[in-house]
């Protein structure tokens, strides 16, 4: 079995080795600007994982797992513009540093190169395989919307947020470790289960995420804690806190998520300080716990070695437990 740490690697190698027409230039330039970004590459590595876990040869399912970051990556380029990013890891969103008429338009090829990529799997598999691909890009595709709506609902259900973060976040988790299983060898029943495994272990890392935006330690953490409540994000802990709160302290969150006044270390504090009296945290980690156990649970009725089983569940952990 590969580490994963050394699947990374590989992804990372062959994304440097992918190559694109030159002409025309603000066509292509925009394509590998982004890849160049870098990045955990966390997705096409866990559907080499897949593959290695079932026995299969990581060369086979190196275009598709390619495929799955062009994918991801084309989304995020678009997901930019919507957001008005001036920055992706760092560097300029390719919107600012070219215009949004480029990425629009190299964000469309990207995707196209994606499947030029995903076809390159054995024809008796292809069929298969491309149908989980675009039921996976078409939730990655809804969960935006819904996130984008969400924006200026004030009426946001625990449950159609948990929906909003399977199809954005997750499903993509579940398609990549779904299609590695079978290029693998896993019958459809045990790729099923990785792909329910990937699914809901997705959704307790992003509601991991809402807690450590307001509880994490920011040396740790990588990023600005207080973030989401700043830009007041709907996260599980703010819709919770909405669905709580009374009288008066339904008021003064109200109050704060109106006032476009603000000291940014205020609002945090007030915020947190009303998410503590509502326990809305411990609520947050329940919810979470509970998406980590369904995940597992699947991972127990997959036909696979018990060594490769813990490789998961090691693999689950570092990620549940992580601080950035």
């Amino acid at each position: 079995m590969k580490k994963l740490d050394e699947l990374q690697d590989i992804i990372s190698e062959a994304v440097t080795k992918l190559s694109f027409p030159i002409c025309p230039a603000e066509l292509y330039e925009p394509i590998s600007y982004i890849l160049s970004m870098g990045g955990k590459r966390m997705r096409p590595a866990l559907l080499l994982m897949a593959c290695d876990l079932f026995g299969g040869d990581v060369d086979e399912a190196l275009a598709p797992a390619l495929a799955i970051e062009v994918f991801h990556n084309f989304t995020l380029m678009h997901d930019d513009i919507m957001d008005n990013a001036p920055l992706r890891r760092g560097r300029t969103t390719v919107h600012e540093r070219w215009n949004k008429n480029v990425a629009i338009l190299s964000g469309d090829v990207m995707l196209i190169e994606g499947y030029k990529l995903m076809m390159q799997v054995k024809n008796n598999l292809l069929r298969q395989i491309l149908d989980i691909f675009n039921n996976t890009a078409v939730g990655v595709c809804e969960g935006q919307q819904f996130d984008m709506e969400f924006e200026t609902r004030q009426d946001v259900s625990i449950q159609e947020y948990i929906t909003m973060i399977r199809l954005k976040t997750a499903v993509v988790l579940g398609g990549a470790l779904k299609i590695g299983a079978l290029i693998g060898g896993a019958d459809l029943k045990d790729a099923e289960l990785l792909c329910n495994f990937g699914e809901n272990l997705g959704i307790a890392f992003q509601l991991q995420d809402d807690i450590l935006d307001v509880y994490g330690d920011p040396e740790k953490f990588g990023k600005q804690v207080g973030g989401d409540i700043i830009s007041n994000k709907k996260t599980y802990l703010l819709i919770k806190a909405l669905e709580l709160a009374k009288d008066d302290r339904s008021i003064e969150l109200t109050g704060l998520l109106v006032n476009k006044q603000f000291d940014n270390t205020e609002k945090v504090t007030a915020v947190t300080n009303i998410y503590n009296s509502l326990e809305v945290r411990q609520y947050a980690e329940t919810e979470m716990q509970d998406y980590a156990d369904k995940a597992f649970k699947a991972l127990d009725a997959i036909n696979l070695p018990e060594d490769h089983k813990q490789y998961l569940r090691d693999f689950a952990d570092g990620l549940m437990v992580r601080e950035n």
